[in-house]
Order: structure tokens, then C-alpha cells, then sequence
């Protein structure tokens, strides 16, 4: 099986995280999610990859590589400018198979390739949309299903109160080749403004088929937090690294040092290569990134922080987002919902920002 994963966007709503990098580079649980993505797929018997991108395409490909460190194939279809979802599709044409699996690459979801595929079988149309069902579906394209789960009706973004059905576009979808043809090249195209509503009009054959794993968009901070506060209860079964503790839901990298009387309180993460200094206070839900070094007396508590952030002593963090490198100093800094970025261009980037009391 080979899947395309669009990469190209910014991800502008979960700004100032990612405002260097690509939203599908941002860490979930300690990892790139698009390099979860890679690993789930991978597991589900994808052996190729496509990846359209278009900002930093270099980090992406610098960290991705051609996927053989991965034990896969990945090749890069480039925008020079942005063509929207069914422009970029169309981009990369001359890399896909006859049938190929699209993913915004963005969004965090759990699938059965499997079951997807048989359903795609089983129709006679070019497109399966994976749709999953939403409270409010005004900020999403939404569906209308006939018999076999044909697609009637798209509608993207309605009014709540027009919404023909709580079943919205998932962002992911099988496709065959041939539905290609209905894509003008090198043009701004939207699949789910254009490209889809034209072939349920001409009949190609528009179906959806319902997910039932986890799903969300964490397109913002606060759904970045409950996405990670979902990793932690296991809602969210994200494959983590380290060794869980007991089966207490904490969960420890190797080369960690913990100082003398720290207290862990379930649930937390901690990467590798992290110091915690001693009689310090961590979680509960609490994320420490890869070689973090936490000063003695902190205290942390529904707080994420990416790669190699330093925290002084005595410092109290509630309910923060860091992203990589940051450095927060003095003894008495409090932070209550602050997003901040060092500015890094990659995880494992070499900037810093420095933090004092606001």
C-alpha cells in the first residue's frame, strides 16, 4: 500500500509552537507526529510514502530521510506554491500508485487501513472520504449519506443548525488514480470545495466510511493539551517510549537521573536523558521532553515541555506548552496557560529563549 501525506501547510492556529516548523512535525508524546504516523501506517502494511511539502521542506526531509531508517520508501512531492489539498494531490501525480491513501498529515487519528480498503473495494467509485462523528460540525466538511454509504451531499463548514449530519471528513481518504483526471495541474484546488462535490455531481462515485478509532484536530493549544492529556490515560493508545513504572502511568526514558525525594505523580512522562533535581514535584499530567534538566525544588503540573528545556530551581509550572530549548529562570516564575517557543527550527534545533517572571 502506498499513502500521500499532506505536509505543505503552516500551522497557524497552534502558533507560536509551530511557528518554524510544520504543524505535523510538532511533538506528540515526545516524537514528530508525523514520524508516529509513519510508524502506525507502517504497522498496517504501508510500505511507500509520499509527502507533499512546502515549508520547511528541508527540516521534514532532513529528519524523515527516505524512510529507509524507518524500513520504508519515502519520496517528496515539492509545491512551489501552495495548491490547496486537491492541487497538492495533483502534485503528486507522476509518484502515486493506482490506488493510494491520502492523509492530512495534521491530524491526529487512529484507523483500520484494513477494513477502510475492503469498503473502498466493495464500491464501484474513485473516493472513500473516512468521516467520524463530531457534536458540532460547523467548522468541518460535513456529509450526506445515501444507501451503501454513498455521498449525496458536501457541505464544508456549514451553520450548525444547516448541517445535514453530525459525520464530517475525517482528512483521510482512499483514492484511485483515476480520479486524478478531474484535477486541474498546477492550479489552487480544493478537494473538499471543489474536487469532491464535482465528481458526486458527474457520478464517479463519492462514498464515506465512518472510523471508529481516536480522532482529533490539535490544531489548537488546547486541544494539543488534551491530546497528550489523552496519550497519558491511554484513551489514546500512541505507542510510548520508555518503561512504564509498575503500571502506575508513569512512564521513564533511559539515562534518567532523578534527584533524592522527587515526587511523581501519576500521570507522567519523561524522555531520555532528563535530570530532575532533588525534592521536585512532577505531574500529574506531565510531559518532560528529551534531555530537559529540571533544577531541584520545582514543581510541574499539566505542563508540556519539548527537547531540551531548562527549568531553574524552585520554579512552579502550571498548565504550560514549551516548546524546544526554552530556558525559564529564577526561583519564583509561575506560568498559567503560556504557549511559548524558542524559536527552534526543528526539534533537536539549537535555539533558545529565555523566560523571566510575567
Amino acid at each position: 500500500m502506498q499513502a500521500l501525506f499532506l505536509a505543505g501547510g503552516l500551522g497557524t492556529r497552534l502558533r507560536p509552537l509551530t511557528e518554524n516548523l510544520p504543524k505535523p512535525m510538532a511533538l506528540v508524546g515526545n516524537r514528530p507526529w508525523l514520524e508516529h504516523l509513519i510508524l502506525n501506517y507502517k504497522e498496517q502494511g504501508v510500505d511507500a510514502f509520499v509527502i507533499a511539502v512546502k515549508h520547511y521542506r528541508e527540516l521534514i526531509e532532513s529528519f524523515l530521510g527516505d524512510g529507509s531508517k524507518y524500513g520504508v520508501r519515502i519520496e517528496y512531492a515539492v509545491e512551489k506554491e501552495l495548491l490547496g489539498t486537491a492541487g497538492a494531490i495533483k502534485n503528486a501525480e507522476h509518484l502515486l500508485r493506482d490506488r493510494f491513501i491520502v492523509v492530512n498529515a495534521d491530524i491526529i487519528h487512529q484507523i483500520d487501513l484494513q477494513n477502510a480498503l475492503r469498503f473502498h473495494e466493495e464500491h464501484d467509485g474513485l473516493v472513500t472520504i473516512c468521516l467520524t462523528e463530531v457534536e458540532d460540525p460547523s467548522h468541518y466538511g460535513v456529509v450526506e449519506r445515501a444507501d451503501r454509504g454513498r455521498i449525496t451531499n458536501f457541505v464544508e463548514k456549514p451553520k450548525r443548525e444547516e448541517a445535514p449530519s453530525n459525520l464530517i471528513n475525517a482528512g483521510i481518504y482512499i483514492m484511485d488514480r483515476a480520479a486524478l483526471a478531474h484535477i486541474p495541474a498546477r492550479k489552487v484546488v480544493s478537494i473538499e470545495k471543489e474536487t469532491f462535490p464535482l465528481l458526486i455531481d458527474n457520478g464517479s462515485g463519492v462514498f464515506g466510511y465512518p472510523i471508529n478509532g481516536y480522532w482529533m484536530d490539535m490544531g489548537t493549544k488546547d486541544r494539543y493539551r488534551q491530546l497528550h492529556w489523552d496519550v497519558l490515560d491511554r484513551k489514546f493508545p500512541l505507542s510510548i517510549s520508555g518503561k512504564e513504572m509498575n503500571e502506575k502511568g508513569i512512564w521513564i526514558g533511559e539515562n534518567v537521573q532523578i534527584g533524592q525525594g522527587v515526587l511523581l505523580v501519576p500521570p507522567v512522562m519523561i524522555g531520555d536523558n532528563v535530570t530532575i533535581g532533588d525534592r521536585s514535584i512532577i505531574g500529574p499530567y506531565t510531559i518532560i521532553g528529551n534531555s530537559c534538566r529540571i533544577g531541584g525544588h520545582a514543581r510541574m503540573s499539566k505542563t508540556i515541555l519539548w527537547d531540551r528545556c531548562k527549568v531553574s530551581a524552585g520554579a512552579q509550572l502550571n498548565e504550560c506548552i514549551f516548546g524546544s530549548g526554552m530556558q525559564v529562570a529564577g526561583p519564583h516564575v509561575m506560568r498559567e496557560e503560556v504557549c511559548s517557543s524558542a524559536g527552534s527550527a526543528a526539534p533537536g534545533g539549537n535555539r533558545t529563549l529565555e523566560v523571566h517572571n510575567q
